[in-house]
């Protein structure tokens, strides 16, 4: 979509159902304060924001209340409920810095999920927490995701036809 120099794009608005346990919080402020429209629900599991938009849902563990055995404090009960509920879901790992304990954190839910739709997006802070939601969430809604399908097809095509070996396969076929 072209513009001229009047004319811009009407920025990015999410709306996100955020559980009630950050009504308060810090990332709540965020998202309002970049206008997006907040919906606070009981009914959705302590922790989690879904973007109805993308059918994404996020949940947030921190690292440094990660427990010392996430089985018996019930975390990974929570995580597979937050699974089957969502079809595409994220767990935020949110830790200030990612040393030896963060990826012993990472590596251990890795090992529990492996094979599963749950994917692990480690942030330092909340600014990246939010950013990385957003970019995920219109990276995956309409219409932003015709566009990135048709980038991406459009890159393909270019990669195939500029591609050295796809130029020896074609001599080779017409030989």
């Amino acid at each position: 979509m072209e513009t001229n120099g009047n004319d811009r794009a009407a920025p990015f608005r999410a709306t996100i159902i955020i559980s009630t346990s950050f009504q308060d919080h810090e990332v709540s402020r965020t998202f309002q304060a970049q206008q997006h429209r907040i919906r606070y629900s009981e009914f959705v599991e302590n922790g989690t924001f879904i973007f109805p938009q993308s059918g994404i849902a996020f949940m947030l563990v921190s690292a440094q209340e990660f427990p010392e055995n996430p089985e018996e404090a019930g975390l990974f009960e929570r995580i597979k409920k937050f699974m089957q509920i969502h079809r595409n879901a994220f767990i935020l790992l949110l830790a200030s810095l990612h040393g030896k304990k963060e990826w012993d954190i990472l590596s251990t839910i890795q090992h529990s999920f492996f094979g599963s739709n749950l994917r692990i997006l480690p942030v330092h802070n909340i600014a990246e927490m939010v950013k990385g939601m957003l970019t995920i969430t219109k990276a995956t809604s309409k219409p932003y995701v015709v566009t990135v399908r048709d980038r991406m097809s459009l890159a393909q095509a270019h990669i195939i036809e500029h591609s050295l070996v796809w130029e020896m396969l074609r001599d080779m076929q017409f030989h």
